[in-house]
This record gives C-alpha cells, structure tokens and sequence, in this order.
C-alpha cells in the first residue's frame, strides 16, 4: 500500500476489496470489477458465490474473464506515477569542482583534508605535488563538513561497532580506545548484508498484512451473526492497514539505501529501519465464540487459508539461508521402543535404528507395530513448528517422515496423507518417491546422505530438504492435521546386509553465525 492517499484519478481503478489499484481486474456477470485474486479467494470461502458491491447472488460460480481495457487503464496509470516518481526524484549523481570558475565541471574527486572536490584538471596538483600527494582522495561528494570529526577536524575514517558511529583516528585513541572498532569499508558490508534481510523481512510482514485483511471482507458478509465481533476486527484492520503503511515506507527507503555505494552515507542512515513498534500478528484469530452453521465454518477456514498463504510468502532467502532458518527449529527427537517391530534394533541412546532379519521376542502391545518394520519417535507435537534429521548414507531402502497417532499398526500399511502418514521414500538404491496418494516420483540431483524434516503444524506442511545441498526435496502442503504427530522412521528389511546400514537421528547445527542472525 503507498503512503499516500490516492488521488481523485486513482480512486477509480481501486478494488473496492483490497482498496489497492486493480491487479488482474475480472468482471462479474452483474458488472462490478475486482483484482482477480481479491474474488476468488472470497468466493472460496463462502458457500454461494455472490457480488461484494451490489449482493447479487449467482446460482453457479460464474466464470471470471479478464477486463482488457481496465487492465490497459491500470498499467497507464502505473507508467504515469513510476515516470512522476522519476522526475521527483533529487540528482546526487554530479558534484561540480569548486576551483573553477562559471561554468563549473564536473568533479572527478573530493579531498577530505582541502574539503574541496575537484574536476580532472584542478585535480593535477593532488598527482603531482608530494605535499598533496598526501591528501586523502574521494569519490565526490557533496557533504565534505559532514564528513569531519566536529572535535578534531580528522577525516571520518572508522566506524564504533560499540556505539554505532564513525569515528577519526584521534577518537579511537581517546572516547573509543577500548571499543569494538572497524574501518568504515567492512561496516558498510556487515550493516548492507543486516538491510537486505530488513527488506526481505518487512515484504514479508507487508505480505502478511494484505492477507489479514481479507477478513474485512468476511467480517461484512456474516455480520449478522458476527455483529459483536465486527468491532474488534475493524480496529484490527485498521492497525494493519497503518501498519503496512510503516512497513511500505521502510521497505522504499531500505531499498533506496542499499544502492549507496557511499559508506559513511549508508552507515549513518541505516539505524532509522526497520520501524519499531510492530505488533506480532501471528497469534491473533477471529474465532467467534457464539456462531452456528456455516459462518463458523466460514471463519475456521479462512484461518487455515490464511495461514497457508502467509507461509508461501516466507523470506526468500537463498536455499542455503532458507534451510538454516528451518534448522532454528530443531528439536531432540529419540526413538520410542514401545513402537519398534520386533525385528528391529534400537542403540542404547534410542538415535539409532536397524533390521536384523532376527524377530526378538517382545511382549505385544497397542503402540507396536508389526507386521511393517515401523518405529515412531517419542516425542509428540500437536501445535507450533519442529524440524530432525536422520542419516540414510548407505542405505537402498528407508522411508521417513510424520505420522498421526491414530495410524494403523497392526495391518500392511499403505502410506498416505489420507492414512495419516507424510512420508518420502527410497526403494531399489536411487527410486525416490513422495507417497502423497498417488506417489509423485522424486528426482534429486545426488543421492541424500543426510534428510531434514519440518513440519508447520498450523500452515499444514511438511518440507523434506537434502541437508548437504540445502535443496528441497518435496513439500506435502494444505494438509489438515487434527491429531498429534510423531516422527516417522522405517529403515526396511536387512536384505542379506545389502540394507544393514541404521536410520541415524543426527544432531542439528543450529550455532552457526548465519542460524543466529535468523532466529
């Protein structure tokens, strides 16, 4: 959303749901337009599909088609504020040299100890005369005083990690001496590296906003039943909308900072962002309390639908990146032997898991399966994210994943979502499969050594990652979990020791430098 009100030009190729400029605008059978995306995803939560702006109801959901000439309108207006945007914009881009008289040329270099920049003639005397060869020489610039110590007139030449500032030489040995010092150049990089994933977080925070506010629309279309909660959600719309606002303005003026090449410029703007204050906003549910039938219904699957779609928009990082932020929700899973088939082997830490081809003699119960050589974790969850990773290296047949509690155990099994089994699958040495009912065949470009496994209970996934590549080797996604669910080890039958290698549930690194800076 832009930070300005719209104009009275632009109020006309406003969504009236999204109260944004059209994006993709479809028409309606009774001829009102919406963003293509804003309608669907109302209609997808409703039972019957009718018109946001004049309630007309359709007995079938009507066939969306694009509106061309809108869609013409609205990218004109798009070039014509991107091109306003443009000519406003202030030119840092020349400094003129201050030796030369009218006209003045363009400065080919700045000197922080004349506090002069200088074209490429005037600039001579700085090559050639060893009293000025001494002089320290800059890209130019325009802000020369800014860019002197107030106290000692030294050049600006190092940053206080300490006290977030720039500091000269002299004041490193006084007010700075036992400070965390570096030079402005290595700032510049660590404090670039810091806004670019400012911008990435607050796009999306932006992106998690927009979806919240679907439920404006929601809010209106069950505010019979919904009249004492129409209130609260309301106030709540209103803070996202400001909210989104905030952030928008962050997210231009980051962007904007991070193509300065300039580091004192950079470092002395960039501790204003992100904007301070934000509410978190995961936490927050419109879950009525007295409502019957289908507006219950209604609200308990537009959460759903909206925590899957704030997932989608999860920081972009590099797959490397995206795999350590994964990892910063690792926990300590151990094998329950209450489980174990009694084929198998389990080490004295409960990490480890192996066929013998030998049946030991256990007592039956519930919890075990038999006849499929199946372990399940001990630990349970129920809410909230978790991720584990187990070794396969060496192995031509496992399976690994979640389970719900209430699976089958005494039976063959038949692993599927519907079953309540997410698994992926290796069979014959290099056959990679995700049993998603029906399987969908996998191709990894090398053989994993190590998997990952994480799970959102509240979005509905479950990712599986190659642990030493960081690549994603499949997503299970919209999956409605009701019960508690545990992790899911098979290592498959020894096979005359061509399969003796164990499942190993590993140690996940989560101390990394970069594992830090995500959390």
């Amino acid at each position: 959303m832009a930070s300005r009100s719209p104009s009275r030009s632009e109020e006309q190729f406003l969504c009236s749901i999204c109260l944004e400029v059209f994006s993709e605008p479809v028409s309606t059978p009774c001829g009102h337009n919406f963003c293509k995306r804003c309608i669907s995803q109302a209609w997808d939560s409703i039972e019957s599909c009718f018109c946001p702006l004049c309630k007309e109801v359709f007995s079938t959901r009507p066939q969306l088609k694009t509106n061309t000439l809108l869609s013409e309108m609205v990218s004109q207006l798009t070039l014509e504020k991107r091109s306003s945007s443009m000519e406003h914009m202030p030119d840092f881009s020349e400094v003129q040299c201050d030796a030369c008289s009218e006209p003045k040329l363009k400065a080919v270099k700045s000197c922080l100890v004349c506090l002069s920049s200088f074209c490429e003639s005037h600039l001579q005397p700085h090559l050639s005369a060893p009293r000025l060869k001494k002089h320290q020489l800059m890209e130019p610039v325009d802000d020369l005083e800014d860019r002197i110590c107030p106290t000692h007139d030294r050049p600006l030449e190092l940053y206080c990690s300490t006290d977030q500032k720039a500091i000269c030489v002299v004041c490193s040995a006084l007010e700075h001496k036992n400070h965390t010092l570096v030079s402005l150049k290595e700032a510049f990089e660590q404090e670039k590296v810091s806004l670019q994933q400012t911008v990435a977080e607050n796009q999306r925070l932006v992106e998690q906003r927009r979806l919240k506010r679907c439920l404006d629309h929601h809010t209106k279309v069950l505010e019979q039943s919904l009249s004492k909660h129409k209130e609260r959600a309301q106030a709540l719309i209103q803070q996202l909308q400001q909210e989104m606002c905030e952030l928008e303005k962050s997210s231009t003026e980051a962007q904007q900072l991070s193509l300065s090449t300039d580091p004192l410029h950079f470092l002395q703007r960039c501790p204003a962002l992100p904007p301070a204050g934000l509410k978190d906003w995961s936490s927050v549910s419109f879950e009525p309390q007295t409502c019957e039938g289908s507006a219950a219904r209604a609200l308990s699957e537009l959460e759903t639908r909206l925590s899957q779609k704030i997932h989608k928009v999860f920081i972009q990082l590099p797959k490397k990146d995206q795999l350590r932020r994964v990892q910063t929700f690792a926990v300590d899973v151990t094998l329950d032997p209450d489980s174990a088939h009694p084929d198998l082997v389990l080490s004295e830490d409960l990490k480890q898991v192996h066929d013998t081809d030998v049946r030991k003699k256990l007592p039956d119960s519930p919890q075990r399966f038999d006849p499929c050589v199946i372990v399940l974790g001990k630990q349970s969850f129920s809410s909230g994210r978790f991720y584990f990773e187990v070794q396969v290296k060496g192995k031509t047949y496992w399976d690994l994943g979640v389970a719900q509690e209430s699976v089958n155990r005494k039976e063959k099994i038949n692993l599927s979502p519907k079953n309540g089994f997410w698994t992926i699958i290796l069979r014959d040495k290099d056959q990679y499969k995700a049993l998603a009912g029906p399987s969908v065949p996998l191709s990894p470009l090398r053989p994993p050594q190590k998997v990952g496994v994480f799970v959102d209970y509240g979005a509905g996934l479950v990712s599986f990652y190659d642990v030493d590549s960081a690549d994603l080797l499949y997503s299970f996604t919209g999956c409605c979990f009701r019960e508690k669910l545990f992790p899911y080890f098979c290592p498959g039958l020894n096979c005359g020791g061509t399969n003796a290698a164990p499942l190993i549930i590993s140690a996940v690194d989560t101390e990394s430098p970069v594992c830090e800076g995500l959390k």
